[in-house]
């Protein structure tokens, strides 16, 4: 999730003042299932603006609308890193790097965006643009510490 473009565009129109949904469809079949699921969703957020300033990311299943099963509020899961880098040639022989196929999947759990639309389900995972771990600040802080950064240049 970290490095896609559709929550990126995202962040931005957040960073705009917009609320924000981030939509992807499981495939490359079955469009018209994402457009009613967005559309669905667009409608609601029209009636009753959604006040959490979070972005809302959501995952489609690649099937036909009738057999999406439900819509499930989800969690992120993660995925091992992309197997391999694809350097390439541009038509001005500048190099270019394609990340290659995804990894496997690592974090998969019941609760996790990955599980919903393997199940059939439409995924929604509220997205905040605070990146901070914020529970690794003291250990950060007791290792600049010990290794005397900050104090001594």
């Amino acid at each position: 999730m970290i490095y896609s473009g559709t929550v990126a565009a995202a962040m931005e129109g957040r960073h705009l003042g917009f609320p924000a949904l981030a939509v992807s469809l499981n495939g490359y079949q079955h469009y018209d299932t994402a457009a009613a699921v967005t559309c669905a969703l667009l409608r609601g957020l029209s009636r009753e603006p959604l006040r959490t300033g979070r972005i809302l990311n959501v995952n489609v299943p690649d099937l036909p609308l009738a057999q999406i099963k439900g819509i499930r509020v989800t969690r992120c899961g993660s995925r091992h890193p992309a197997d391999k880098v694809i350097p390439q040639e541009d038509p001005r022989g500048n190099t270019l790097y394609w990340i290659g196929p995804p990894g496997d999947k690592y974090d998969a759990g019941p609760d996790t965006d990955f599980a919903a639309v393997d199940e059939g389900y439409v995924s929604v995972t509220p997205l905040h643009v605070d990146l901070t771990a914020h529970s690794a600040h003291d250990v950060v802080s007791d290792w600049l510490d010990s290794v005397g950064v900050g104090t001594q240049w």
